[in-house]
């Protein structure tokens, strides 16, 4: 599977999200109270220890070109991490990936509001129809504080993805990624440290499968994202939600309800639109140099993270 075409570009996003939430199952089966920094401490250090065969990407005479954005971000990366960590814990996998799924709807409204960006009339329905399908999910009464852990986790991928167009051009990918592992580890290791909890051994089997398969998921995005438009398999990422309750269903025995299915369909639905709209208005061309540097729906976070940071 290259990714050269738009069906090879398709599967390997389905799967890739596929991993996607697995790496959210790692997470999930941290034993309740399970000490959430130190997970988001070792996740970190592994995820840099994975990108070290990358580090012939890495453009080393203007190796921190950027850093005051490459902080920013890595820091709000982190809070997503802590918050997708405490929804993931205490939530269903389905119900947690579906309020993940705000940030692309979060990313259309901070980018109208920081950069002018114009909404047609379907990214303001997509908006609206996003909002009102998670108070279905959650309907007032199941509102807690792993809910807005979930949403907290949603807004930080938002964030982070409406700011890589500040971040510099000509760092690759793996650059990108490498700083921001490379600037969170302090942070997240001194509130592993504040945390005080005994290292756990458990904490580190979840941490190193969390990571692996998170990357895997990148590793999928830039390979589909590659040769195809992105306007063109879009739509394929919120396969991801598919995942989600069937592994959830399977695996935890979460049985999702007529709530949750309706409104996972307002939140998903139009947002599939908009990449279809996309996709009429806009031909193939073949290779696509500019492969998407994150997404807002998973950022390893990010590349942006269902889960997805």
């Amino acid at each position: 599977m290259s990714g050269k075409t738009v069906n090879s570009a398709i599967l390997l996003l389905v799967i890739g999200n596929a991993m996607a939430i697995l790496s959210d199952v790692f997470i999930k089966m941290l034993e309740p109270g399970a000490p959430v920094f130190q997970f988001a401490f070792l996740r970190c250090l592994l995820t840099l220890a994975f990108l070290i065969p990358l580090a012939r990407k890495l453009d080393r005479q203007n190796l921190f070109g950027g850093l005051k954005i490459h902080a920013i971000r890595a820091h709000i990366h982190l809070v997503g991490i802590v918050c997708m960590v405490i929804a993931l814990t205490n939530l269903p996998l389905a119900t947690a990936n579906a309020l993940f799924y705000a940030a692309p709807i979060l990313v259309m409204v901070l980018s109208a509001f920081f950069f002018r960006e114009q909404l047609t009339p379907l990214s303001v329905t997509a908006v609206f129809s996003g909002f009102a399908g998670i108070i279905v999910i959650l309907r007032p009464v199941e509102f807690n504080w792993a809910v807005i852990a979930a949403l907290g986790s949603a807004f930080a991928l938002a964030i982070n993805a409406v700011m890589v167009r500040q971040l510099p051009k000509e760092q690759t990918t793996a650059h990108k990624l490498f700083l921001n592992y490379l600037l969170i580890v302090p942070a997240a290791a001194a509130l592993a440290l504040w945390e005080g909890a005994a290292w756990n051994p458990q904490i580190l089997v979840s941490a190193a499968g969390s990571a692996l398969f998170i990357l895997g998921y990148n590793i999928t995005v830039l390979l589909a994202y590659r040769q195809v438009d992105a306007n063109q398999v879009t739509s394929a990422e919120y396969t991801g939600l598919i995942w989600a309750v069937a592994i959830g269903w399977i695996w935890f025995g979460e049985v999702p309800d007529l709530w949750f299915l309706a409104g996972s369909l307002m939140i998903v639905v139009p947002l599939v639109l908009i990449g279809l709209r996309h996709r009429r208005r806009t031909p193939a061309r073949g290779f696509n140099p500019a492969a998407r540097e994150e997404r807002p729906e998973r950022l390893v976070a990010e590349p942006t993270g269902g889960s997805g940071q």
